[in-house]
């Protein structure tokens, strides 16, 4: 009897032991430990990567990194060309309160050690304030050195040394299907590299021209991705030199989003253009002082071209260059300077490199016969220059009776002496109150607002305008540490750079 009741009772344990492992698995409720947990295979796909795959790997690799710290940041305050809501007085009665500035962003690229950049002039185009940011998350107010509005390129400085300069190619050697890599600031993200190859080269989009017509045009057609911000950015090749600066994409019109194909400008043209822009702020171009077009097949069969290739001259402008020499209408342009141009954005480009006064040589088809004619470039009248905005602080005339107020241009601020009803209403012993932040200046990127109060600067007291303004005089090209207030009695320290 006592042996059956030991036996009842191991089985149970038996039985309750494997319901019990059965049921706490089935229901989860046995946790393995981390250490045993594994998850996903034990080796890759592919255990040895191909020498030549991983070759072109690095190759991008290697000019990311490389190229990556010459490409800065351009952020700018610029004018609006025009009241929105003018002539609409009764829905918008207030137009003087209408923000008459806005804030854009493209990308540059570092030209010289000593802070001269590369970037397009549709980027600082009608600027008042421009500011670079580097790699390093360092900021610069920049100056703009000269514009130039026929390449859509312009040259703008900052004040630093030791600059990673980018290493400047030769576009007139890349060849249509080399991979290429975009770097930029597209959608306000830093540090952007795209890739894909050179899809066409010699493209005209008529996009940039002047009131007589005139553009120079000649862009490299990527598929490397460009979007909005990218302006003024690098188009390099692998061995991470620059061939070509960002400047305009294919949209479809409605979001002017990318969809495809982005241009830029051959770097060869853009090395002319800001030689010219650091030299004398602005560009002394030389013209032949032509017309041209392109010759078609019907054209070249009937002037007796074995195909269709040069330019031909369908006007000689009067007093142009070319009228002084032996070049007359109907005369098809091969060569210039020994490179063969057959589209007429090719030759205008090529010329564009070229200073007035500067000799050029042209293998000119005529009646069956090549001949060579040399030409001294001439100007012309109508350069374009950028005078940079300067902003100097200024005291504003208080009359008898009132506080004193003084606005910092510079900054973007306007403050003011604090009243005793004021001093009680933000409950501060002393400090002064800001009327006004302008949109985008450096008050406005820091987050000051109307209506702050300023107690303290660099950890020192500041009782009236006579106090902070003597301290944004000792600390020019420097920053400030302000302590602010606001109406609800938060307090917190910001930081605010003062330009030079």
């Amino acid at each position: 009897m006592q042996s059956k009741n030991i036996f009842g009772t191991i089985a149970l344990l038996v039985i309750g032991v494997v319901f019990g492992a059965t049921l706490v698995t089935g229901f989860g409720w046995v946790r393995p430990s981390y250490a045993d947990i594994q998850i996903g295979s034990e080796k890759p796909p592919v255990e040895k990567v191909d020498v030549n795959a991983e070759a072109f790997n690095n190759a991008f690799v290697n000019v990311s990194e490389n190229v990556t710290p010459s490409i800065v940041q351009i952020v700018v305050v610029s004018k609006v060309k025009s009241n929105p809501h003018e002539g609409f007085d009764f829905f918008f009665p207030f137009r003087e309160n209408i923000p008459r500035e806005q804030q854009g962003a493209g990308s540059g690229v570092i030209i010289s050690e000593d802070g001269y950049i590369l970037t397009n002039n549709h980027v600082v185009e009608n600027a008042t304030h421009v500011t670079v940011g580097l790699l390093d998350k360092r900021e610069f107010d920049a100056e703009i050195i000269g514009t130039d509005p026929l390449t859509d390129l312009a040259v703008i400085k900052i004040d630093a040394e030791d600059l990673p300069a980018s290493y400047l190619g030769d576009s007139d050697k890349i060849k249509v299907g080399q991979w290429v890599m975009a770097i930029g600031n597209p959608l306000s993200l830093a540090s952007t590299v795209t890739a894909g190859i050179i899809s066409a080269t010699g493209r005209s989009l008529n996009l940039i021209r002047d009131d007589q017509g005139y553009g120079v045009e000649n862009f490299i057609q990527t598929d490397a991705v460009i979007n909005r911000g990218n302006s003024g950015g690098a188009l390099v090749d692998l061995t991470g030199a620059v061939i070509g600066i960002n400047s305009a994409i294919a949209t479809d019109g409605m979001t002017n989003s990318y969809i495809g194909y982005g241009f830029a400008i051959p770097i060869n043209l853009a090395k002319a253009v800001a030689k010219d822009l650091i030299a004398h702020g602005s560009v002394s171009r030389g013209y032949i002082g032509v017309q041209i077009s392109e010759v078609n097949a019907a054209t070249a069969k009937a002037v007796g071209l074995d195909k269709p290739r040069g330019v031909i001259i369908q006007n000689v402008v009067e007093n142009g260059a070319a009228a002084e020499e032996d070049i007359s209408e109907g005369d098809i342009i091969l060569e210039i300077n020994d490179k063969p141009v057959n589209q007429p954005n090719e030759l205008q480009s090529y010329v564009a490199r070229h200073r007035a006064g500067e000799e050029i040589k042209l293998l000119i088809f005529r009646e069956g016969v090549s001949i060579e004619r040399y030409i001294k470039l001439k100007a012309r009248d109508d350069a374009k220059e950028a005078e940079p905005a300067g902003d100097e602080s200024k005291k504003i005339e208080k009359k008898p009776g009132e506080l004193e107020t003084i606005s910092f241009e510079d900054l973007g601020m306007t403050v003011k002496d604090l009243t005793d009803s004021e001093q009680e209403k933000f409950n501060v012993e002393n400090g002064i109150i800001i009327t006004e932040v302008k949109m985008y200046g450096k008050a406005y990127s820091q987050g000051l607002f109307k209506g702050l109060v300023i107690t303290d600067a660099d950890r020192n007291s500041i009782n009236n305008v006579d106090d902070f303004e003597e301290l944004v005089e000792s600390k020019k090209g420097d920053a400030v540490l302000l302590k602010v207030v606001d109406a609800n009695g938060s307090k917190r320290f910001v930081g605010l750079e003062i330009p030079n």
